[in-house]
């Protein structure tokens, strides 16, 4: 019976904290959706979910970890970078992170305006761009004279915010039309 009671305080602590974090995130979307001048303080948010500085930090040890998680949040991550995919064909791979990218920012492009731009680093993991740039150069697809680091600039660059937001153009052009005109701008270091 003591291993049930300890597994059963330690659900709910586990759904305490869960719950706690939901509060901080969703204080934080509230305060960065209506704040003008920039990211909210991490008082503002402890007093805006109810909970303390330390709680804030505890959960996502600073003000930056707290943006991140939150844009996390917003393109779906769930806390957790995408990883670029490996189907053994790195244009289609290249096609598939390009519609996740637009997928993910179209889900609350107001909400990514107002976060700092540190905070809106490409969807995917940073060495997966310059995997699928080195994967790109293995295949021979890219353009003569196109370094890796050049292709993984370019990848970076038409899956940042900035450029779908830029195309997006708020809402006059559907995610998938976005991906469209980023895969016809990759094909610039494309073979």
């Amino acid at each position: 019976m003591g291993m049930t009671s300890g597994a059963y305080r330690s659900d709910k602590r586990e759904g305490k904290a869960r719950r706690t974090r939901s509060a901080i995130l969703n204080a934080a979307r509230d305060l960065v959706s209506t704040n003008l001048i920039g990211p909210p303080s991490v008082g503002a948010v402890a007093a805006r979910a109810g909970v303390s500085r330390l709680t804030v930090y505890s959960h996502f040890d600073s003000k930056q970890g707290l943006l991140d998680a939150l844009a996390a949040e917003a393109r779906g991550e769930s806390g957790r970078p995408d990883r670029v995919p490996d189907s053994g064909d790195p244009k289609q791979d290249l096609e598939r992170i390009l519609a996740e990218a637009c997928a993910s920012w179209a889900s609350d492009p107001a909400l990514f305006r107002r976060l700092p731009p540190i905070a809106l680093s490409p969807v995917g993991e940073a060495s997966g761009h310059r995997r699928l740039a080195e994967r790109l150069a293995a295949k021979d697809e890219l353009r003569a004279g196109c370094s890796i680091k050049e292709a993984e600039d370019v990848i970076v660059l038409l899956t940042s915010f900035p450029t779908f937001d830029r195309l997006h153009q708020e809402g006059r052009r559907s995610a998938g039309a976005v991906a469209g005109i980023l895969m016809r701008l990759a094909a610039a270091i494309l073979a």
